[in-house]
């Protein structure tokens, strides 16, 4: 079994960090894109308008530069460009691996729908999926940047399989391409991975799967590059502790949205993890203050203590308002400082350590 977790959270703290303590801040992945993106794709996909290759990755460049911009605004210690490049989790990769094809749309929940693709053949690495993205985004960041990844086994459980004996097989071939991408996306200079797996909540009894799929995305990445793992929705006691033997350095979940009705789930056996814990609801528009969000980073410390607490927004931020979403950011940097404050005065209990914290600690 692959040696994690690692000690890899420190290279992510600014050089100007005011703080002995360091909550490490960032977002899962994806957010609100300008509207004048999606007028982009509309003229670069009707062939009747002069807006060609050239202007649209101009467009979608441009998108990625006013995002990442937000996020260092807003004071993140990690940035993502919001994946303006991407369409949906599944889509957007399986249009770019081999052995994929597409038959339609398919109704998701409420007025959603997505182009869900069936697997025909043997899947099969092509082209390169994000080092491009994480190129770009890197050389206009001041940040390090986070790159999220669908994993393979929500790509395998969220796609119909028309190829393969039965969804493990397929996750497991899926999970040797996602090593692949990992291992170029690491030669252009990524430290810091999330492998985003939204179907394991909704399918526990295959945890055992996802770990072996996990096993063989991390194979001969170096212990430096930070492993994450994006889970939201679902029964958490159904795939605790088993999660704590996956190769990963950080799991990060969706509490806020259940007021951390779960959270006393990770408490019994000890979380060894770095966990990294929404304390944003990505469901609501509605901007939760900062002592409201200090409230929810405290819950974070009955689990673990502030070294391996990282403070996040429970998912994706796309289907909020730009607005919304940026205050909602810049709320949660300016609660996790406060709270680091607190901590190096000695004034917060951490229950997780089971003392009270100091910056003496």
């Amino acid at each position: 079994m692959t040696d994690r977790p690692a000690d890899n959270r420190e290279q992510f703290r600014p050089a100007d960090h005011d703080n002995d303590h360091f909550l490490l801040t960032s977002v899962v992945g994806s957010y609100k894109k300008p509207k004048w993106l999606d007028r982009a794709r509309e003229l670069y996909e009707d062939d009747a308008d002069n807006f060609g290759d050239t202007e649209w990755e101009e467009a979608k460049d441009d998108a990625a530069r006013l995002i990442t911009e937000e996020h260092e605004r807003a004071g993140l210690d990690t940035v993502v460009d919001g994946e303006m490049r991407r369409t949906e989790m599944v889509e957007y990769f399986a249009e770019r691996i081999e052995g994929y094809e597409f038959n339609g749309r398919v109704k998701v929940w409420g007025h959603n729908y997505f182009n869900k693709p069936s697997v025909a053949e043997n899947v099969e690495y092509g082209e390169q999926w994000l080092v491009d993205e994480f190129e770009f985004t890197d050389s206009v960041a001041d940040r390090p940047v986070k790159v999220p990844i669908t994993g393979p086994y929500t790509l395998a459980n969220w796609t119909f399989n028309e190829a393969y004996e039965d969804d493990e097989a397929l996750a497991y071939d899926l999970a040797e391409l996602v090593n692949e991408e990992i291992e170029q996306l690491v030669d252009a200079g990524a430290r810091y991975i999330q492998i985003d797996e939204p179907a394991l909540a909704t399918t526990p009894d295959d945890h055992a799967i996802v770990g072996e799929c996990l096993e063989r995305i991390v194979e001969d990445i170096p212990e430096e590059v930070r492993i994450g793992l994006h889970v939201c929705y679902g029964d958490y006691s159904r795939i605790y502790p088993e999660v704590l033997d996956y190769p990963i350095d950080e799991l990060d979940l969706e509490l806020t949205n259940g007021d951390y009705e779960q959270i006393d789930v990770f408490t019994e056996p000890e979380f060894t993890l770095d966990l990294a814990l929404g304390v944003v609801d990505n469901h609501t528009a509605e901007v939760e203050s900062v002592e409201e969000i200090k409230d929810n980073i405290r819950q974070g410390l009955k689990v673990v203590p502030p070294e391996q607490l990282t403070i996040s927004p429970d998912c994706g931020l796309k289907l909020l308002p730009r607005e919304k979403a940026y205050a909602k950011m810049e709320n949660m940097v300016t609660a996790a400082r406060e709270v680091e404050a607190e901590l190096d005065a000695g004034e917060i209990d951490v229950p997780a350590a089971g003392e009270t914290a100091s910056a003496d600690d």
